[in-house]
């Protein structure tokens, strides 16, 4: 006996394939994100680390050669705000909508009730309303 297949499953089944093949395409980009943060994080700040140690056991480091080590691991951070706007678009959405350079022409401004209501993981009361205040 052979039992006719249900015309939802191969629907469901190409749902759940687009599904997963979605979230891997997101993994991927977040790991790509990660790899490429902590892959800078090493190369700025790794020599300084090595250099520091050196330093420590032989004092043999030129002072000029430790400024440039430190001032590498301090471009990396400022790498960071570059970074994160590029290859995430969840961070350059938050940033568009606080800041006004970022801000598209269309997007209105956020009021500042409305960023106080949201961050305070409450929806309106009505003892603490605006209307109620004034």
């Amino acid at each position: 006996l052979q039992v006719p297949c249900a015309p939802s499953q191969p629907a469901a089944g190409s749902e759940s394939r687009r599904f997963a093949n979605k979230h891997s395409k997101k993994a991927l980009k977040a790991s790509l994100t990660l790899g490429i943060l902590l892959g800078m994080f090493f190369v700025a700040w790794l020599p300084f680390f090595v250099t520091n140690v050196t330093q420590a056991v032989c004092g043999c480091v030129p002072a000029g050669f430790f400024d440039v080590l430190t001032w590498l691991g301090y471009c990396n951070s400022t790498m960071n705000p570059i970074i994160y706007p590029l290859f995430m678009r969840d961070f350059k959405r938050a940033m568009g909508k606080y800041l006004p350079c970022c801000r598209r022409s269309g997007e209105p401004r956020p009021s500042a009730i409305s960023l106080s209501m949201r961050n305070s993981n409450s929806g309106p009361r009505a003892a603490t309303s605006l209307k109620n205040v004034l």
